[in-house]
């Protein structure tokens, strides 16, 4: 079982950056698909990054593609998210999730993943 914490959060003006991280403690995060999403108030969970466990796939929503880069520290057992030219629309709760499939991951809102943080805030100002 692994356990994750986020940090990293704050308020950014728009166009600003920020970079979470997730770290873990129990296993490694190498034995999992780990990734990120995002929930902003009255919208559903949606999913942002994933990365393999291997560290050689990577994936991301539309809507932060080429903006929001996710990696992995295998040294330290931690995984973070930068994301650059951000917007109001980024404005959410973060969370890390780690599951054993990627498709976990990567596949909707999140409802297969086994292991959750518990999320860190974002808030980007217009």
């Amino acid at each position: 079982q692994v356990q994750l914490v986020e940090s990293g959060g704050g308020l950014v003006q728009a166009g600003g950056s920020l970079r979470l991280s997730c770290a873990a403690s129990g296993r490694t995060l190498s034995s999992y698909a780990t990734g990120w999403f995002r929930q902003s108030p009255g919208k559903e969970r949606e999913f942002v990054a994933a990365i393999n466990w291997s560290g050689n796939i990577r994936r991301y929503a539309a809507s932060v593609k080429g903006r929001f880069t996710i990696s992995r520290d295998d040294a330290k057992n931690t995984m973070y998210l930068k994301m650059n030219s951000l917007n109001p629309e980024d404005t959410a709760i973060y969370y890390c999730a780690a599951d054993s499939a990627m498709a976990a991951i990567t596949g909707g809102s999140g409802g297969r993943v086994d292991y959750w943080g518990q999320g860190t805030q974002v808030t980007v100002s217009s």
